[in-house]
């Protein structure tokens, strides 16, 4: 394999805020002292001190994942002659082994795949649904025995939805797949029984396991823990040990054997509905038989001509990223710097108006009933984009309403419900083949390593995700049987149009050029997501950052405002300014400038996310590849 150049280990504490003290519980990190600290060695001068390692550059394929195990299977599938889909579902099985606090087969699914057979980008919304036999009252039922009234609760039945990513993967294998399931499946199956090596970051978050599920099995909110328990904290791996589930093995060897029907109506299936009639969940047999996710249309905008970016439309946030691109054009942002406050400025004001529309607006779309074309209108955006002043952050975010609803909720509880979008517990990975075919694909089991419900002998944890419906009967995310609530988890893709050769044709570029593969990236943190593949593109296109540079450089994070858990009603949320989080890499004088122009500024614990991202060099066809420093993760190829 190509090695990756690797910086000293201080390099991870000088340009992440994230310290070795333990974090909060809510997966925060911990907030480090800037003064005393160490800072990293020095690059050679081939490259600029954003970077902590050089990219991966790679002629044939390349994987990026967030644990060298899963990049590695992703690179043996395609030797063995697998293409990237396959490689894709073979390190996303292998990841729900190694990195089970981030995801699993308990969770949902949402991919990006560019054909190159067809040319065309292909999404996929693999997330679930709840409960045909819950409802509102129920969801308040508990919400008011465990939370106040206010929200679901985040452990236990209550918020678990059906998982979609079985079913994603035998959709994408389907439509994409060249090789059989059960061999794709295989070296996860064989970890599994043998033992999967636990690095240093994954076991960190594991640690926070049993400080989350054994007081809500205490409470009587999780109603379950000993399989939990059995499974993942008996005893709980720590960095260098050897991880073993041997029922995860058996369950997914044999979903490899009997296919995608052996997870919704098969032995599975029939395990899990017992399991949920049991410990008195909501869940049925008829609910994972009646699963199926869809293939949608991604969504694009374009960025300074010659760029494309595409998300998946709602129940997912990326839409909230390409309005922010849409506003943030009308900005000099090149002129302005990176770091410097006119640019950090432009860039979280343009974050509070897209998330004011997320908020009110992104949710199941057969229920919420909004064109998702209409977020993304040059007018509507354009008029957004004229409320940013760069000198004065905005007393309040303005309603822009498409019809009757208007979201309002204190600002108190604003930044309560924020709190719980802010760390999604996610996994992200993206794979490229020697024929052009690339992979986006983001996987989750929400955030505390999923609900603590482990089915018996299964092997994985189902997810939380319906923590994050609505309980506010006006709100198109509220609750309801049957229905996918609000997804942070967003896989991005973009295009370019500066191929080699345009620059001497006779027309203009915007018209000689087409728009041509280019990235497959994104970044995992819940809300920090959106905001996180706008700071990419940013990176890339207006601070000329290479591939590496640009995951590695210093994020912001804006959190507080509405979110579309809230409610409907109380006083505007529009007023609560929220806080600005910067990593240490943010300049000093940038921080005390964003608050004399009115914002509230925490340093340095931004939830900077996780990011994984590969391109095609158009110049020689190679792929090149990143990998997040913050997490454990590494890219490769061949």
């Amino acid at each position: 394999m190509i090695k990756i150049l690797m910086a000293g280990a201080a390099a991870l504490l000088a340009t992440s805020c994230t310290a070795l003290t333990p974090a909060p519980l809510d997966d925060a990190p911990a907030a480090v002292d800037t003064t005393t600290k160490t800072g990293p060695g020095d690059r050679m001068p081939s490259g600029r001190d954003l970077g902590v390692r050089s990219a991966v550059v790679a002629p044939h394929a390349a994987a990026a994942t967030a644990h060298p195990l899963a990049t590695q299977t992703a690179l043996d599938v395609m030797k063995a002659g697998g293409n990237a889909v396959d490689a894709a579902i073979a390190a996303n099985a292998m990841l729900g082994l190694v990195e089970p606090t981030a995801n699993g087969i308990g969770g949902d699914l949402f991919a990006i795949v560019w054909d190159p057979q067809t040319k065309q980008l292909y999404g996929y919304n693999g997330s679930g649904r709840s409960a045909m036999g819950a409802t509102l009252a129920d969801m308040q039922a508990a919400a008011d025995t465990y939370m106040d009234g206010k929200e679901i609760p985040p452990f236990g039945s209550a918020p678990v939805t059906v998982p979609g990513t079985v079913d994603a993967w035998y959709a994408l294998h389907e439509k994409f797949g060249s090789r059989p399931m059960l061999a794709n499946l295989e070296p996860a199956i064989r970890y599994a029984r043998a033992g999967a090596p636990i690095p240093e970051v994954i076991s960190y978050y594991w640690s926070f396991g049993p400080r989350r599920f054994e007081p809500a099995f205490e409470s009587g909110m999780l109603e379950e823990y000993d399989n939990a328990k059995k499974t993942y904290f008996s005893p709980m791996p720590s960095e260098g040990s050897l991880f073993k589930n041997p029922d995860l093995a058996n369950t997914l060897e044999r979903i490899g054997q009997n296919g995608r029907d052996e997870y919704y109506k098969g032995q599975t299936a029939r395990t899990m509905d017992a399991y949920f009639k049991r410990i008195g969940g909501a869940l049925r047999y008829e609910d994972f038989a009646s699963h199926t996710g869809e293939f949608v249309e991604p969504v694009c905008v374009t960025y300074r001509g010659d760029y494309k970016v595409c998300e998946l439309p709602p129940n997912t946030q990326g839409i909230a990223a390409l309005q922010m691109l849409q506003m943030l054009e009308k900005f000099d942002l090149r002129g302005m710097g990176f770091g410097s406050p006119d640019s950090i400025m432009a860039q979280v004001e343009a974050k509070r108006l897209a998330f004011a529309d997320r908020a009110r607006y992104f949710a199941d779309p057969k229920f919420s009933r909004i064109d998702e074309q209409a977020f993304i209108q040059p007018n509507r955006t354009a008029r957004q984009a004229a409320r940013i002043n760069i000198n004065k952050a905005m007393d309040s975010v303005p309603v822009v309403p498409f019809g009757d609803v208007e979201a309002s909720l204190t600002p108190a509880e604003a930044a309560a419900a924020d709190a719980k979008l802010k760390q999604g517990d996610t996994t992200y990975l993206t794979v490229t083949d020697s024929d052009g075919m690339m992979v986006s694909l983001i996987q989750s089991n929400y955030r505390g390593m999923g609900s603590g419900l482990v089915a018996d002998g299964l092997g994985f944890m189902f997810q939380d995700r319906g923590q994050l419906f609505s309980l506010d009967p006006a709100h198109p995310n509220v609750f309801a049987p049957g229905k996918r609530p609000f997804h942070t988890i967003i896989p991005a893709f973009a295009f370019k149009k500066d191929m080699p050769g345009c620059q001497v044709r006779a027309v203009p570029i915007a018209q000689a050029c087409p728009f041509e593969p280019w990235l497959s990236f994104g970044l995992m943190g819940g809300g920090m997501q959106p905001q996180g593949h706008v700071q990419v593109i940013l990176n890339l296109v207006d601070f000329d950052m290479g591939l590496q540079e640009a995951g590695d450089a210093a994020r912001w994070e804006h959190t507080g405002g509405c979110e579309p858990t809230n409610t409907l009603n109380g006083d505007p949320c529009e007023a609560d300014k929220g806080v600005v989080h910067l990593e240490s890499g943010i300049p000093p004088a940038t921080r005390a400038e964003l608050k004399a122009r009115g914002h509230m500024v925490e340093c340095c614990s931004a939830n900077a996310g996780g990011y994984q991202a590969i391109m095609r060099d158009f110049n020689t066809g190679a792929w090149i590849a990143a990998t997040e420093m913050r997490k454990d993760g590494v890219a490769d190829g061949y």
